[in-house]
């Protein structure tokens, strides 16, 4: 058995950003969800958080799995799961692209508590503002879609 620890930080928003996940209890259910189908799916996410328009989670990847298909598997399900349960009142979607960032051991706790932390960063800084310091910090190409 292969010995493995690949951390991966995943962003994803919802379609076109709107706010479906607008209350603390409906991010609950819905990042409670995404853990506990997760783990049927072999999938190990280490921290899920974020707030009403994104998500953000820590995954750890196995020596088979992708990023591109453990993205699938998160968003498809939890999509479905969300519209079957009819927690918001527009059939929700997520966004098709997503931020997908290395995470080294040694900065593992501090993504961590970023992630825990979602609910009072938010009160302080938008989405909007995070994205744009992402693109910044990461130096990632903006394309269409993303976000």
């Amino acid at each position: 058995m292969p010995h493995i620890k690949i951390y991966i930080h995943f962003v994803f928003t919802t379609k076109n950003r709107f706010p479906f996940l607008n209350t603390p209890e409906i991010r609950q259910q819905v990042w409670k969800h995404i853990i506990e189908n997760s783990i049927k799916k072999n999938i190990f996410i280490d921290q899920v958080g974020g707030y009403a328009e994104h998500c953000h989670c820590l995954v750890s990847l196995g020596s088979n799995q992708t990023i591109e298909e453990v993205m699938k598997l998160i968003k498809g399900e939890s999509s479905n799961w969300i519209n079957k349960n009819k927690l918001t009142k527009e059939k929700f979607e997520w966004q098709g692209q997503y931020f997908a960032l290395s995470v080294s051991e040694s900065v593992v706790e501090r993504v961590r508590g970023y992630i825990k932390k979602q609910e009072t960063h938010h009160a302080k800084k938008t989405f909007e503002e995070e994205y744009k310091e992402f693109i910044r910090l990461y130096k990632f190409e903006v394309r269409e879609g993303l976000g």
